[in-house]
């Protein structure tokens, strides 16, 4: 097999996590009450555990090594105002997507990433897929649950999450076409969407994952931010 249709495979299958995410949410549903919602607010603190990792380690290094600290802050500011602003319209219309919008955040940039090292570095490469695969697990699942809260039928928030699948081969051939060389702008964009996940993991995210009088769920923010820590050992 060609290094492309690596790459393009590994994008995919990366990105079908998040429909198998969904499809567990879509199962968990009709299961008890009281367990179902425990379960499901360890999902959600989970997910954002990994999400705060993905940020730690995979998004924002590349832009630590890369870019001087007028540009690195900026794009980490300016990632945070603009989910700010966009998270507010969204609000105004009645609904959010903040579960959606940062899987993407997550998946997009570090899709592209993992388009622009492979052709340097296969192991690297195939490495990262995983690492993205895991985090897009639980954000699958906590991004079919907010669509389906939002009044979207099962059968089409899954297809959504099909959909975005299909993104991560294009922004990883993205990288590879286009950005091997472009090593400030690959870190910028990086950047750019760690400061809005951030956002979203504090305004959106964290909150969702409270459960009163249940202390065990937050212990997902730990195990998540755990795997993240150990798919960074492993990726070196």
């Amino acid at each position: 097999m060609t290094e492309l249709g690596i790459i393009i495979i590994a994008a995919w299958g990366a990105g079908l996590a998040a429909v198998v995410g969904g499809i567990v949410a879509w199962h968990r549903a009709g299961t008890n009450a009281g367990i179902k919602s425990e379960f499901t607010h360890g999902v959600i603190a989970f997910g954002g555990g990994i999400l705060a990792a993905a940020v730690a380690f995979a998004l924002l290094p590349r832009g630590m090594a890369v870019l001087s600290l007028l540009s690195l802050g900026g794009a980490f500011c300016a990632g945070g105002l603009f989910f700010c602003v966009l998270d507010a319209y969204l609000s105004s219309r009645g609904g959010t997507k903040a579960q959606f919008m940062a899987m993407l955040m997550d998946f997009l940039p570090e899709a592209l990433a993992l388009g622009a090292v492979f052709g340097h570095d296969r192991r690297l490469g195939v490495l990262l897929a995983a690492f993205i695969g895991a985090q897009n697990l639980p954000e699958g699942f906590n991004a079919f649950r907010e669509t389906v809260a939002a009044g979207v039928k099962r059968g089409y928030a899954l297809l959504v999450l099909l959909a975005a699948s299909l993104l991560g081969p294009i922004a990883a051939c993205t990288g590879y076409f286009f950005f091997q060389d472009q090593a400030e702008l690959t870190a910028g964009i990086m950047t750019f969407a760690g400061g809005g996940i951030m956002y979203l993991i504090f305004q959106d995210i964290a909150p969702q994952a409270k459960m009163r009088r249940h202390w065990v769920p937050a212990l997902g923010a730990v195990l998540g931010f755990a795997v993240g820590m150990i798919g960074k050992q492993l990726i070196g």
